[in-house]
C-alpha cells in the first residue's frame, strides 16, 4: 500500500518553511522517512536553505522538484509558497536521476538522465513511469521529450513540466537532493506493478481559419501563409473588435494562443512578444510546415478540461484506487485567468474527491503516455494519479 502526505507552506522565511514542510511530512508518515519527496517552490525562496531544512526534518531517501510559478494543493492556491508530496510505497521503487547542460547538448542530457533509470535494466515491474521536470528556458523541450522516448525505447510514460520562475520567467532550476541545478532536467522514476494514471486536456478551440507556418526559427514564429506573424495577429484582432497592441501584446496573446493541428487535437503554444521584424517569439517551438489556428477558450472551459484530465488519469489506473495526485498547468493559464484560476484548481479538487493533490504552474507541461495527447504542451492540464 502507498502512504502519502501533501504538505504546504506560505511562510516567507525559507528555513522555517522548509522545517514546517518536513515536520508535516514526518508527522503524516508517523515518524517514518519517505521514499521520495517532490517539492515545488516559488523563486522567492532561498532554495539551498529551504531544501536543507526540509531534508533534515524528514530525511527522505530521494528529494526532487523545481522552481515554480504558482503553487497549489487542495487547501492552498497562491504564489510565493511551497508545497510537496511525500511518498512511502513498499510495493514501488523510486530512483532519481538528472541530465545536465541542456543548452549545450540536450541529447547528451537526455542520455545522462536515461542512464540512471533502473527499469531499463530489469523486468521486475510491469509499469515504468517518470516525473520529468526540466528547465524549459533552455529550450527545445519537445525534442527533449522525444529523445527521452527514444532512449527508453518507448517503455516509459512521462509526466511533468518545465520548471517556472514566478511571473518573470527567471531563476528556473531543478532540485536534485539538496542540490539546486539550472540548465538541467531531473526525473523521479516510479517502478510499479500497478499503473500510474496520466490524463491530459486543455479546452481550447480554433478561432481562426487554418494557416500554414511558412517560416519559423525555433521558438520564433516568422510567418503564416507567407504573412508576418504580427500582421496575422493584427488582422485577427481587427476582425474580432481590436485589442492587439504590438508593443504590449501579452494581454491579447494570453487569450489568443497558437494551436498546432495534430492527429490527436491541437497542441498549444503561447506567443510572448512581437519582434522588430514582425515575427513573434513563442514559449516553445512552432515548426515550419505546421498547420495552425489561433485558439480561444474560457474560464469554464479550462475548469472542464481539468476535470477531464482527472477523469482520464483515474480511468488509466485500471480499476485501482487513487492515493495521491500531481497537477500541472501553465503559468500562462494563471496569468490569463487571474483570480479565476482558483476555479480550475477547485475543479480538480472536486473531480479527485477525497484524494489529496499538489502541483504548480509550470512553463509548459510534459505528457507521454499511452492513449493520451503526448509531447510538450502549453496551457494544458496534466494530472498524474498514483494508486494505493
Amino acid at each position: 500500500m502507498t502512504t502519502s502526505v501533501v504538505a504546504q507552506s506560505s511562510l516567507v522565511d525559507s528555513a522555517v518553511a522548509g522545517r514546517a514542510l518536513g515536520d508535516e511530512i514526518r508527522l503524516g508518515l508517523k515518524g517514518e522517512s519517505p521514499d521520495a519527496v517532490i517539492l515545488f517552490a516559488s523563486t522567492s525562496h532561498d532554495y539551498p536553505l529551504l531544501l536543507r531544512e526540509l531534508f533534515d526534518a524528514c530525511r527522505p531517501s530521494l528529494l526532487v522538484g523545481g522552481s515554480s510559478a504558482g503553487e497549489f494543493t487542495g487547501g492552498m492556491v497562491g504564489q510565493g509558497a511551497a508545497c510537496a508530496v511525500a511518498l512511502r510505497a513498499p510495493e514501488m521503487q523510486f530512483h532519481a536521476t538528472i541530465g545536465r547542460g541542456l543548452r549545450a547538448d540536450r541529447v547528451a542530457a537526455a542520455r545522462e538522465l536515461s542512464s540512471g533509470l533502473r527499469g531499463l535494466h530489469g523486468h521486475d515491474f510491469g509499469f515504468r513511469s517518470a516525473l520529468v521536470l526540466t528547465d524549459a528556458m533552455a529550450g527545445h523541450v519537445e525534442q527533449l521529450v522525444e529523445q527521452l522516448t527514444m532512449e527508453t525505447a518507448g517503455t516509459y510514460q512521462f509526466f511533468g513540466g518545465g520548471v517556472g520562475g514566478d511571473d518573470r520567467f527567471q531563476g528556473t532550476c531543478v532540485f536534485f537532493g539538496t542540490e539546486v541545478v539550472p540548465d538541467a532536467v531531473v526525473a523521479l522514476e516510479i517502478l510499479s506493478n500497478k499503473p500510474i494514471g496520466v490524463g491530459v486536456a486543455h479546452g481550447w478551440q480554433p478561432a481562426s481559419a487554418p494557416m500554414r507556418v511558412t517560416e519559423s526559427e525555433g521558438s520564433r514564429l516568422v510567418s503564416m501563409n507567407a504573412i508576418s506573424a504580427a500582421d496575422v495577429y493584427s488582422e485577427h484582432a481587427e476582425a474580432r473588435g481590436g485589442g492587439f497592441d504590438s508593443k504590449d501584446p501579452l494581454p491579447f496573446f494570453l487569450h489568443n494562443i497558437i494551436g498546432i493541428s495534430t492527429s490527436e487535437g491541437h497542441k498549444l503554444r503561447v506567443p510572448l512578444e512581437v519582434d522588430s521584424d514582425g515575427s513573434i517569439t513563442c514559449a516553445t517551438e512552432v515548426s515550419a510546415g505546421s498547420l495552425v489556428h489561433i485558439m480561444e477558450t474560457s474560464a469554464a472551459s479550462a475548469s472542464a478540461a481539468a476535470e477531464t484530465a482527472v477523469a482520464s488519469a483515474i480511468k488509466n489506473l485500471g480499476g485501482h484506487s487513487p492515493n495521491v495526485a500531481l497537477f500541472f498547468d501553465c503559468v500562462a493559464t494563471r496569468l490569463r485567468l487571474g483570480e479565476r484560476f482558483e476555479e480550475e484548481v477547485g475543479a480538480v479538487k472536486r473531480a479527485l474527491g477525497p484524494t489529496a493533490f499538489a502541483g504548480c504552474n509550470s512553463i509548459g507541461q510534459i505528457a507521454r503516455a499511452e492513449g493520451q495527447f503526448s509531447g510538450f504542451h502549453n496551457c494544458t492540464a496534466v494530472v498524474c494519479v498514483i494508486p494505493d
